[in-house]
């Protein structure tokens, strides 16, 4: 009998250790309890300009309160990051261009399920924008003297910044690739405000940007529009994705719907050049994915 109270004794201190050592470790160094896994949203520097701090700070407590846990936003470097840190788990959800978001469902499966709207409507161009000193007012009219000009994509990445304007470019077969064309010179800038400033500033006669980005830098004050102007515009391009990882749970895709579409706040707004929030969903981005199938940078 005293051995078995002496067993039982033992398991009771061993039970009561577990428990304590389980309740520690939902503890933070100040005992106090710790929240879920942090979701992490990565985001493609669409602009270098400006800083998106204090929006994103306020994008990560809106979507912290709804998911009911820490949420962190990081915008990175380049657009190839956010898609390389989808395809290696490093991040829950990612604001990705409407390329960079086909090859990400491609290699990793993302699912996109939120855009912005842009006065109402889910839709950009691809603009080429040239100095108004320029006497070109047309596309035609700057490739009639294409060897004289310089020439500016964004992001290589980029769908309005590169992708569609190149394709452009090589239908009318003045570009193959950065060291074969018929320009003066061609550049990437990596990213929509470098290139607006560049052909604002004379450093490259013209250059390819996001219709919305250059409407919002304009605005804003940071480009000035009277120096500029548009000589090409692209058909209708869906805008970028918000997208979730593909072990994303249905629950958690239903609440992040709810607090995008909820959001109101001109600060967070603004930051994305957006009116306002929509639902979006693979199928939207197929004439997108069919121009990546035509270039090459994904397969069938």
């Amino acid at each position: 009998m005293k051995k078995f109270l002496m067993l039982m004794t033992i398991f009771s201190l061993l039970l009561l250790s577990a428990c304590s050592e389980n309740e520690a470790d939902n503890k933070d160094g100040n005992g106090k309890e710790q929240s879920k896994e942090t979701f992490t949203i990565g985001v493609i520097p669409v602009q270098t300009e400006g800083s998106m701090e204090a929006a994103m700070e306020k994008l990560q407590s809106t979507l912290s309160e709804k998911l009911d846990r820490d949420v962190a936003v990081e915008v990175y470097p380049d657009y190839n990051g956010v898609v390389e840190a989808m395809n290696y788990d490093k991040i829950d959800m990612a604001y990705f261009g409407p390329l960079t978001y086909v090859v990400a469902h491609e290699k990793s499966g993302a699912k996109a399920i939120i855009t912005q709207l842009i006065d109402g409507e889910p839709f950009y161009y691809s603009y080429i924008i040239t100095h108004k000193d320029h006497p070109w007012n047309s596309l035609e009219d700057l490739l009639k003297n294409s060897s004289e000009a310089d020439f500016a994509f964004g992001d290589i990445n980029s769908t309005s910044g590169s992708l569609i304007p190149s394709i452009e470019l090589k239908d009318r077969e003045v570009y193959k690739s950065e060291d074969e064309h018929s320009f003066k010179s061609v550049r990437f800038t990596g990213s929509h405000d470098a290139t607006a400033l560049a052909v604002q500033n004379k450093q490259v006669d013209a250059g390819a940007i996001d219709s919305a980005i250059y409407n919002q830098l304009v605005d804003s004050g940071k480009v000035d529009g009277d120096q500029i102007k548009t000589i090409w515009k692209s058909e209708k391009l869906f805008q970028y994705p918000w997208a979730v990882h593909e072990n994303t749970d249905e629950e958690t895709i239903k609440t992040l719907k709810e607090a995008f579409l909820a959001i109101k706040d001109p600060e967070i707004l603004d930051a994305f050049g957006a009116s306002g929030f929509t639902e979006a969903s693979n199928k939207d981005y197929e004439s997108i994915r069919q121009a990546a199938l035509k270039e090459g940078l994904i397969k069938e």
